[in-house]
């Protein structure tokens, strides 16, 4: 949800189109900079938290964040900037933190996800242990790390740490390659999943169709049910027992208007609706 006009108007936003968990930035995604908070924008939003009966919030951090660049300036600055994100969430009381962790940027995989774990253990370090990292798994766009559930196992083996976790984007592993648009499909994939990482460690999900093809490697998010991944996906996603309590937000395009339908669609496909 939109946090123009703070965090504790984004939550009441959210209930107002039907939510029960939402998502927001603590800060803009664009930029390493970032309002001080008051205690004002504290009680705002634990009394919207109190108002709305929704305590399931997730942040994103910035996109800017690459905890294994090859420049060691950008890593570091990226350590601050991951570090400071987990400190304001901690404030405000959010529970979760998101983030896409890293591209290797020619590094390689392996030096990629060493040099991920290595960085997040610092960040965790520094941070008060009452907000969870959740790893975001990603389309493999470029030299993005996490888009093989075999990485994601990789860097949470490295971190050893339970405060890291993992969001699960559908999005993002459709175009990865991971097949979920039949009853069939979804079943085989989320078992891999279960295979190799583990389905304990999904501790959020982005609900998302995709505009790109299977395989494409080509993050680019579509309104649910029109894109190449189908409305059958996302029913098995609401009705499967795994989930029951896990956060999931959507980020479909056109925000003002695009969300509420979105977020319709999903209640009604609860119960095989």
């Amino acid at each position: 949800m939109p946090t123009g006009k703070g965090l504790g108007n984004a939550v009441r936003a959210g209930k107002a189109i039907g939510c029960t968990a939402v998502q927001v930035f603590t800060s803009s995604p664009q930029t390493w900079r970032a309002k001080a908070i008051t205690s004002d924008m504290v009680e705002d939003f634990r009394a919207a938290k109190e108002e709305t009966g929704i305590s399931a919030i997730v942040s994103h951090d910035s996109y800017l964040v690459n905890l294994c660049a090859p420049d060691l300036d950008k890593r570091a600055q990226s350590v601050r900037g991951l570090t400071d994100e987990l400190r304001r969430c901690s404030t405000y009381g959010i529970g979760f933190v998101v983030s896409h962790m890293g591209s290797h940027m020619g590094q390689g995989v392996e030096e990629g996800i060493r040099a991920v774990a290595e960085s997040a253990k610092e960040v965790l370090a520094e941070c008060p242990d009452d907000v969870m990292l959740l790893m975001e798994t990603t389309a493999g766009q470029g030299s993005a790390l996490n888009h093989r559930f075999e990485e994601i196992a990789s860097m949470l083996e490295q971190i050893d740490s339970p405060r890291v976790g993992v969001c699960l984007d559908t999005c993002h592993i459709f175009a990865a390659g991971y097949d979920i648009r039949t009853e069939e499909t979804y079943a085989a994939t989320f078992d891999e999943f279960d295979r190799i990482v583990g389905t304990s460690h999904i501790k959020a999900i982005h609900v998302n169709d995709s505009k790109k093809a299977l395989g494409s490697r080509v993050d680019r998010h579509d309104h649910l049910g029109e894109g190449e991944i189908g409305p059958v996906a996302f029913r098995c996603l609401v009705n499967d027992s795994r989930f029951l309590g896990v956060p999931m937000t959507v980020e479909t395009p056109d925000a003002e208007t695009g969300h509420v339908r979105n977020v319709a669609l999903l209640w009604e496909l609860v119960s095989g609706g």
